[in-house]
């Protein structure tokens, strides 16, 4: 199964463009950092992943706007240059507040 379910803010927005099909395909860059158990201790954790969007989820990921946050859904697949991977944002949730933030 290949999922992708990850509370991350927006770093970089790239150029909107169009699909063949003329949807409307926005590309980002994503930063997540949490806290997580490896073999029974906590580590802290901190990435970034080029991600993409298309159709209505551009236009949210373009309404977030750099600096925005939320959870992001989708798949992983291949870049077309074959060097890493991208993350295809399929629904964008509203990230929901820490225990103990403001």
């Amino acid at each position: 199964m290949n999922q992708l379910h990850l509370k991350a803010q927006i770093q970089q927005l790239g150029q909107v463009r169009y699909t063949p099909a003329g949807l409307m395909a926005l590309d980002a860059s994503l930063k997540a950092e949490s806290e997580v158990i490896e073999a029974g201790k906590p580590r802290k954790v901190s990435l970034e992943i080029k991600a993409v969007a298309v159709g209505e989820v551009a236009k949210q990921l373009q309404a977030l706007g750099v600096g925005g946050q939320a959870v992001f859904r989708g798949f992983l697949t291949h870049q077309r240059n074959g060097r890493g991977f991208i993350a295809h944002v399929t629904v964008i949730e509203p990230a929901a507040a820490e225990p103990g933030s403001i």
